[in-house]
């Protein structure tokens, strides 16, 4: 474990204040209760206040209540935590229909987490957790979640990321060759992996939009090569585009693409 750093422990020290009481304080009053120094506190609250995690109340001179940003952070915590129970609550939906292993993913740097899963109650299927994190250039999840970033973006990662490693012989590793297999998901607007990550599984993959319409997770059906075949791909690519459809608009879609 690193080393804490004492100037950001006191800023969170000082945010979390807040919670208490009528969640106004001013500069002495957070003195008084960390026992800071005067400076520290003055600067401390100026460096919050010029982010907007502190405001001052134009009615009460001195004090200050948690402004904006610190409201952005705890919506995009209570967003994933609708995604995380929401997403579960879909799957199971999707897993009964297909009876198949589903799973709902978001995205982190070139890397997928798996944040709800149901199996498959078949003896054979595909074996993993939720909280797994897998690259997601071998997956369907991932490389639908990649191919709804910007260009901008998505080169400024591949950039950051140098090669890309390989799970089975059938992954992707050329980033050029990437580029193409997302430029072709984008007019789908459905992912696929054929046993690019497990070499005995293929999975299909469609994206999760936020209200805003922002692209925010995906939804997979994954199947062993057992029961895998070009007409079971399209009904189960079809099936994934409806669970990721009820997720997006249980997360509040209602059309429109940002």
């Amino acid at each position: 474990m690193g080393r804490l750093v004492p100037a950001v422990t006191r800023a969170l020290d000082i945010l979390e204040l807040f919670l208490e009481g009528d969640g106004t304080l001013s500069a002495p009053d957070i003195t008084r209760k960390l026992g800071l120094p005067r400076t520290t506190v003055h600067e401390l609250v100026t460096t919050l206040s010029a982010r907007s995690y502190l405001v001052p109340i134009a009615e009460q001179q001195g004090r200050y209540r948690l402004g904006v940003r610190s409201y952005q952070l705890g919506s995009r915590y209570a967003e994933q935590l609708d995604l995380a129970a929401e997403g579960q609550r879909v799957a199971r939906e999707v897993a009964e229909t297909c009876d198949e292993t589903v799973h709902v993913a978001i995205l982190e740097d070139l890397d997928v987490i798996y944040i709800a899963k149901v199996d498959s109650t078949h003896a054979v299927r595909m074996v993993s957790a939720a909280g797994r994190r897998l690259p997601a250039h071998c997956t369907s999840v991932g490389k639908m979640l990649l191919a709804s970033l910007s260009i901008d973006e998505l080169n400024t990662r591949l950039e950051e990321a140098g090669e890309l490693d390989a799970m089975t012989h059938n992954s992707i590793t050329e980033h050029g060759a990437l580029r193409a297999a997302l430029a072709g998901i984008r007019e789908r607007g459905v992912a696929a992996e054929h046993r690019e990550s497990n070499p005995d599984v293929s999975c299909v993959a469609a994206p999760v939009r936020d209200r805003a319409g922002r692209v925010v997770a995906a939804l997979s059906i994954s199947v062993p090569m057992i029961r895998w075949t070009e007409e079971r791909e399209a009904e189960l690519a079809e099936l994934a585009v409806k669970g990721a459809g009820d997720l997006s608009v249980a997360l509040g879609y209602r059309g429109g693409v940002r």
